[in-house]
């Protein structure tokens, strides 16, 4: 994998960029929480990222996924079934990775949009790497208690609706770290903007929603974002929160 793909936010917490889409290893001593696959075309790139820091598979306690997009919950069934990790997701995003539905922008919508700078390179790509695959889950579970639960780095799980029903940020408290996934992005192929945003419209299930959502992520106190999209943002996470709020209008 590139050289620059992982990025140490803190001790004990990287950022790793795939393909197009981030994902975080949370380590304490040989123990290992990871956020996030990527897509499934992205495996290879997800193990060599955990072997680059000093882990096997065998060492992930627990998978957390941010929401059951096909780019974040790529490898998530493989490594429940392979090595019989717990793969924990928010309640109300359960149905959404059995695939007993799809809140996930279809082919047809991306098409629309294909006039956009950047939208038809990051479909093909999309396609390529698997985000129409059936990646949908055997038995994803909840999250095993409220408050922060009790694995690598202690992640607090935080219900940020809007992207999907059941999308979850994840807050590190004394790292002063949100792990944002989609909620709250920095940037992505599709937009011209940088920095701290939400992601364009057709990415979003409900987008009122999501600019609600944006007001739970100004609550924590944070200095440091990891987003799913887009590099490693240093800065009040309150005010990249406010930020995204303006642009979006």
């Amino acid at each position: 994998m590139r050289e620059d793909a992982i990025v140490e936010a803190a001790a004990g917490v990287h950022l790793v960029h795939g393909s197009n889409t981030n994902w975080v290893v949370l380590t304490d001593g040989d123990a290992v929480t990871l956020i996030d696959t990527g897509y499934p075309g992205d495996r290879q790139e997800l193990l060599a990222s955990l072997e680059a820091l000093g882990h096997a598979p065998e060492a992930v306690s627990a998978v957390l996924i941010t929401h059951a997009h096909n780019d974040h919950l790529g490898s998530a069934e493989y490594l429940s079934a392979t090595y019989d990790i717990p793969v924990h997701l928010h309640e109300a995003e359960l149905p959404h990775a059995r695939r007993e539905f799809l809140q996930q922008v279809s082919v047809g919508q991306v098409m629309r949009q294909a006039w956009r700078p950047g939208v038809l390179p990051w479909a093909v790509h999309a396609i390529r790497s698997g985000g129409t695959a059936d990646v949908h889950m055997t038995r994803p579970e909840a999250f095993p208690k409220e408050g922060p639960l009790d694995l690598p780095g202690r992640p607090l799980p935080v219900h940020t609706p809007g992207h999907t029903a059941g999308h979850c940020v994840y807050h590190l408290p004394d790292a002063g770290i949100v792990i944002s996934g989609d909620a709250l992005v920095s940037g992505h192929p599709t937009s011209r903007v940088r920095g701290p945003q939400l992601l364009p419209t057709m990415f979003d299930a409900d987008r009122d929603g999501a600019r609600a959502s944006l007001g739970r992520i100004e609550s924590l106190a944070a200095d440091v974002l990891l987003p799913g999209h887009g590099p490693l943002y240093r800065g009040p996470v309150c005010e990249a929160a406010a930020r995204a709020r303006e642009l979006a209008g």
